[in-house]
This record gives structure tokens, C-alpha cells and sequence, in this order.
């Protein structure tokens, strides 16, 4: 066993000194897609592109003010935590969001309070497209289909939907974080104001990035005001107790049983407790930050930390490529924490 460990950390050495970047490179305009495909796609490394989505709508029209006259009046999915911290470790439990049904213009109405109020975090975070299916008025300030990555793929992106998720918008109006995970994926993130920050680690690096197993539970705020942790055991049906976009984020169907135990990566990149997880020094994180008007291709398997700025308005597709998920579209205009599937 020492000797396949001396192996791997060997193939993570040599991957980053043979062909993995030290710096996420930038690339000045939309790519020629062939070109792409042979120094990104192909290679498996990430790269930031400016001025790819400057024709898009959203760069000037997505406000508050905005959002409240074109979807105000739209009946949303809102995941509330008590300090931002959902879809994460806490403890020895994996614990997801209380959801509650709410008017887009009345989550407004909280988070443009959040400077002078105490109390939970609210956002929206479903895993399987509330733009599509809660806001398909903000579709038109999108354009889901990115030419040359289609064509560095070989099919149109939009083509490829066959009626799955368009979006997840995810307007959560506050400053973010997503602790380590990864998708299974192409990833282009899109950021239209404010600033994303990540920190990336190439899926070489995974013989050093630690995972658990966790008990799932969800959180629930008791009429004092203060939340509780409830456990989802193995009898529970996940209907009665965990929502449509935990269920996606677990792979569960609406029948299905919640997991005994939850894989999860428990490491946190900003203050990593090298104590209990001494393997992780070997890795080799890059961080980049991502402004507005630019974006970030991050290819699939690669882990990702990410932390939004004040005002951060972005937008996520990711690209499978036998389905596509466009997948996640933060508005953060508040402090507070995010986290998601690892």
C-alpha cells in the first residue's frame, strides 16, 4: 500500500510539472473551437475568456430593481439556513436547507434588509433549474447557446437539452461560498457583476483531498426562531423531508429513501486543518478570480472551492456530453455563506 501511495503522489508531481499550468491562463476573446478543444477541452485545464458574453442582455439588466418588475410576483423555491452553510458538513452531519415557498419581490424585500437585520440565510439553489421552471421570464436575458463551445463539443449545447435543465437561477443576493466539490461536468461560468473566487485542484490531486461519510439531515427553524438539525434516516421517505433539489443533489428519485450516509468532502481550502488531513499538503490548489464580463471554463473532475463577492450577479452552464445542465446563475447582493454538492 506505501508503495502505491509513493506512486500516486508521484503522478500528481508529475502531472503538474509536465503539463498542468501554475496560473489559470486568460484568453483575450472567444476561442476558435478546434483550438479549444486541443488546448483545453482535450488537455482537461481550465481557462478564463474575455469578452464571450458581452451581447448578453443580463450584463445590463439584471438589478434588483429589475428583478423585481419583470418576476416580483413569481412564487419561488427559497432554501433558508442559519448562517449559509447548507449542502455541507456541520459536525458529524451532511445537512441541507429548509425550503419554504415564497413571492421573489418578498425574498427581495428580506435581503435588501439584510445590512440592519439579524437571522437566516436565504437564497435559491435549486440543483435541477429554477430558471426554467420558476423564472422563464429571465431566459431572453441569457443566451444558453455558446457557439464555439458547441462546436468544440460537436453539437449544439442547446440541442443537446432534450428537455433537461436549462438553468439554475440562484439568486441568492449574498456573498457566497461553495466549500471543495466537484462535477461531473464542463462547467462555464459567466460572471455579469461582482467577482467570483476559486480556488481549483486538478482531479490528480484527489489521493489528497479527504472525504467522510455522513448522516443526512435537514435544518428546520422552530417557531422560537432558532434552528434544529433533523436527521432524514433511511425510512423517510425523501418527499416527506428533503427537496426537489437535494433530492437531484443526492442522485434520488421522489420515492426514494434518504441515504444512510453522504460522501462529502469536510476539508476547508481557506483554513485546512493539516493536523487531521496531513495529506493535503501534497496538493496544488490554483486560485483565480473571475470579474465581471469574463468567463471560466473549468473542465469536469476538477474540485473547486468558490466564494462570491458583494453584488456578485453570475451565471454557470454545465456541459455533459450526452446531456447538458445549465446549471446555476448566482445573484449574491448579501453577506452570508453558500455551499453545495460535492
Amino acid at each position: 500500500m506505501e508503495s502505491v501511495k509513493k506512486r500516486v503522489t508521484e503522478f500528481s508531481l508529475e502531472a503538474h510539472d509536465l503539463y498542468l499550468n501554475q496560473s489559470v491562463p486568460f484568453l483575450e476573446e472567444s476561442p476558435d473551437p478546434l483550438q479549444f478543444y486541443r488546448d483545453w477541452i482535450g488537455p482537461n485545464k481550465p481557462c478564463i475568456i474575455r469578452n464571450a458574453f458581452s451581447h448578453w442582455p443580463a450584463l445590463s439588466r439584471w438589478t434588483p430593481a429589475y428583478l423585481r418588475e419583470k418576476v416580483g410576483s413569481k412564487v419561488i423555491s427559497v432554501a433558508v439556513t442559519p448562517n449559509g452553510y447548507a449542502d455541507a458538513v456541520s459536525g458529524d452531519r451532511f445537512v441541507m436547507p429548509e425550503e419554504r415557498r415564497m413571492s421573489f419581490s418578498s425574498l427581495l424585500d428580506i435581503l435588501e434588509e439584510a445590512p440592519i437585520r439579524q437571522g437566516p440565510v436565504f437564497y435559491v439553489q435549486k440543483q435541477c433549474s429554477n430558471l426554467l421552471e420558476e423564472l422563464p421570464e429571465l431566459t431572453d436575458d441569457l443566451e444558453p447557446h455558446v457557439s464555439w463551445m458547441s462546436a468544440a463539443l460537436g453539437e449544439s449545447l442547446l440541442s443537446m437539452l432534450s428537455g433537461a435543465a436549462l438553468g439554475e437561477s440562484l439568486l441568492s443576493m449574498l456573498s457566497g461560498a461553495a466549500l471543495v466539490h466537484k462535477d461531473h461536468y464542463e462547467n462555464l461560468y459567466c460572471v455579469v457583476s461582482g467577482e467570483k473566487n476559486f480556488i481549483l485542484l486538478p482531479p490528480t490531486d484527489r489521493p489528497f483531498i479527504p472525504y467522510g461519510s455522513y448522516q443526512p439531515a435537514v435544518y428546520r427553524q422552530r417557531d422560537d426562531g432558532e434552528f434544529e438539525v433533523v436527521d432524514q434516516t433511511g425510512s423517510e421517505k425523501v418527499r416527506s423531508g428533503v427537496c426537489e433539489s437535494q433530492r437531484s443533489l443526492l442522485y434520488l428519485t421522489p420515492t426514494t429513501p434518504a441515504p444512510r450516509q453522504v460522501p462529502w468532502i469536510p476539508l476547508d481550502p481557506l483554513d485546512p486543518d493539516l493536523d487531521r488531513y496531513p495529506e493535503y499538503r501534497k496538493a496544488r490548489p490554483l486560485r483565480c478570480s473571475v470579474k465581471a464580463g469574463e468567463m471560466l471554463y473549468l473542465p469536469s473532475l476538477w474540485f473547486h472551492h468558490v466564494q462570491q463577492s458583494h453584488g456578485c450577479i453570475a451565471d454557470f452552464l454545465s456541459v455533459e456530453l450526452c446531456t447538458v445542465e445549465l446549471a446555476e446563475a448566482p445573484c449574491h447582493l448579501r453577506t452570508g455563506r453558500h455551499r453545495h454538492q460535492a
